[in-house]
């Protein structure tokens, strides 16, 4: 069984090659598209022609886009980035300095997401059709219908301007992790929610759970012994699906908090038309994506025995 779980996580990885070449090459693309000059955001409007035109060299923007396309992805292929247009230091030391506050701040978020949710979920199958459940679900839906970008700032007025209660940015204690926190998984909590309701009842229809009540068990001892395992695959399925969307919820989450992660940094670095960085963090997303789902299918083994591995 080992084996064949290896074999198949290495055909897996083997996968992932022409999804992130795609990756790549979508965002090489799409990024010189966008409208703007790097060298004149990094010289200013006011700028002499002749050294917008040394710059331009000096950054390699003079020469054809296939043979930057082609000193990019040979780079990338040598674990090399390439170096940041604004800061004049390598891509890799730019978001090594800030990746390990964007997984502290999405970690905490999905931890939040999880204790939230699985709770509620479990509530409203217990009490299917009750008051109990029609709030659960009224919660839930408010979660999945406040988009981050509204939720935010709402929470930073009431909790950090009004009530003074919590740092409204920056970094330094629990207390700072509150709000992005809630921002960023609000809405992975009410989705989370939502499947761990609906699974849960489903398995409570299940026979080996009809026979575990017949022997005396409680609702709630046949769902925490017996159910809630099984119940818990899809919800895995979610949060590991959704970790890509919690990586793109720190660009917003994280500029509103001033919270010094890579997504900040990418929105930083998309105003200076900082190609190399802009490819780099959002390779690094990508990357993780790709990851998390193979992580999830491992995961489904471990929570259930029944599934193999062809």
């Amino acid at each position: 069984m080992r084996e064949r779980m290896l074999t198949y996580i290495a055909r897996r990885l083997a996968l992932t090659v022409p999804v992130l070449f795609g990756v790549v090459t979508l965002v090489f693309a799409l990024i010189h598209l966008v409208p703007g000059d790097p060298a004149q955001a990094m010289l200013g409007e006011s700028a002499p022609p002749a050294d917008l035109v040394e710059l331009r060299a000096r950054l390699g923007l003079d020469q054809p886009l296939g043979v930057q396309y082609e000193r990019y992805l040979v780079g990338v292929l040598h674990g090399d980035l390439g170096t940041s247009f604004r800061y004049g230091t390598p891509v890799s030391r730019e978001i090594a300095a800030r990746v390990g506050r964007t997984a502290e701040l999405a970690v905490v978020a999905m931890v939040f997401a999880v204790l939230f949710a699985v709770p509620l979920g479990v509530i409203g199958a217990l009490y299917q059709g009750k008051w109990v459940d029609e709030v659960a679900t009224g919660v839930s839906l408010a979660g999945i219908a406040m988009p981050n970008f509204w939720l935010g700032p709402v929470l930073a007025i009431v909790f950090a301007v009004q009530l003074g209660w919590l740092p409204v940015s920056g970094t330094g204690s629990w207390r700072h992790f509150v709000l992005p926190a809630v921002t960023l998984g609000a809405a992975l909590a009410a989705m989370t929610a939502r499947i761990t309701r609906a699974s849960v009842i489903e398995e409570l229809r299940e026979l080996y759970v009809l026979a575990a009540r017949a022997r005396g068990l409680s609702a709630s001892r046949a769902v925490v012994r017996h159910a809630l395992r099984n119940s818990l695959i899809p919800v895995v399925t979610v949060l590991g699906l959704q970790l890509g969307s919690v990586l793109t919820g720190t660009i917003i989450t994280e500029t509103i908090f001033s919270w010094p992660g890579v997504g900040r940094l990418l929105i930083q670095a998309i105003n200076f038309r900082d190609y190399p960085l802009v490819q780099g963090c959002i390779l690094l997303i990508a990357t993780t994506y790709v990851l998390m789902n193979l992580a999830v299918d491992v995961v489904y083994a471990w929570l259930d025995p029944r599934i193999r591995y062809s």
